[in-house]
């Protein structure tokens, strides 16, 4: 069962909201004309007398530091997946937004499908303080992932699956090459390419964090694509973006990613064919680097902010029908 999802027509900026901001796409891609959305999902919507779980609340530690998780958990899950977001927006906008007389939420979506679906908020987002430092990075960023992903796997015999979109698939990645006992499959949602090998860390440490205003341009610069949303859903994206993250948060040592050689469990990288963050002849030249390769889905006339738009029966499809497939017992 998957939801039925009503979206905004916008006009967007140059910066990816969710993520980092948008590289150019590659050249075979920005040269074709860009398709056009399905007319309607292939997917049956779920009955709108069928409520969601109800969105609780909670948090775990990590070196005496609070991080937050929203969830939703239905009864007798079958797994469990926790969301990352991106750069620039925290959990709740991203994945559980809310629009009277619409159901657009992506935890709703996968909680109807019978997952437990956990959202962290980083570092400096949402409802998380930020770092006594000001900033978060990569490898810390991974590690409270991973706290949250052993909550999210309580009672359940395989491995919760993690979600990162844009800079979230940095820490999805990261997080299931440092903790390979608590994660199992990773999807890398619009993730950018990482480089082929590490690159030199910066020469010279960050200074005070910038602690930058967060703009509605930025809330809508997601949104680039005519005719994939409808309208209503961009507006409450702004809104709800706005009010939980009023400040951008501020990451530091970029330059880590993971080692994709060193990635020992299922990968799916899904993303629309009109991503400006995914340079997709890069990105898949290096998921061929995973043992095993990764599977790759791509949303043809769709962008950045597919699982929004019409694509999301198609994302959701995707993302449960590979999770049902690759499910990873523990032990």
């Amino acid at each position: 069962m998957l939801l039925r999802l009503v979206a905004a027509l916008v006009t967007a900026s140059l910066f990816a909201c969710a993520g980092e901001a948008a590289r150019p796409v590659a050249p075979e891609v920005a040269a074709a004309p860009a398709p056009s959305p399905p007319a309607t999902a292939p997917a049956s919507p779920v009955p709108e007398d069928i409520s969601p779980p109800a969105l609780q609340h909670t948090s775990v530690a990590v070196g005496g530091h609070g991080i937050a998780v929203h969830f939703k958990r239905p009864p007798a899950p079958w797994g469990a997946i926790v969301l990352v977001h991106g750069r620039t927006w925290s959990a709740l906008p991203d994945f559980d937004l809310q629009v009277p007389g619409a159901r657009v939420s992506l935890m709703d979506n996968l909680a109807a499908e019978g997952l437990a679906v956990y959202a962290v908020d980083l570092r400096g987002y949402g409802a998380t303080a930020r770092d006594p430092s000001g900033y978060t990075d990569p490898l810390q960023a991974a590690d409270d992932l991973a706290a949250v992903a052993a909550l999210a796997g309580e009672g359940l015999p395989n491995k919760p699956a993690v979600l990162g979109w844009s800079l979230g698939a940095r820490v999805a990645a990261l997080a299931a090459q440092r903790h390979r006992d608590a994660i199992g499959p990773v999807i890398l949602y619009g993730s950018p390419c990482p480089p082929k090998t590490p690159p030199s860390p910066p020469v010279t440490p960050p200074g005070p964090p910038a602690k930058a205003t967060n703009t509605e341009a930025a809330a809508r610069s997601d949104f680039i694509t005519p005719d994939a949303i409808e309208p209503g859903v961009a507006d409450a994206f702004v809104a709800a973006a706005l009010a939980a993250d009023p400040v951008k948060a501020d990451w530091r040592d970029l330059h880590v990613w993971a080692d994709f050689t060193e990635l020992r469990t299922p990968v799916l990288a899904i993303h629309g064919d009109r991503d400006p963050v995914v340079n997709q002849s890069c990105l898949h030249e290096r998921l061929a680097q995973i043992p095993g390769g990764a599977r790759i889905e791509v949303l043809a006339g769709y962008d950045h902010a597919a699982h929004l738009e019409r694509a999301a029966p198609r994302f959701v499809a995707a993302v449960v029908g590979f999770l049902r497939e690759h499910g990873t017992p523990r032990g």
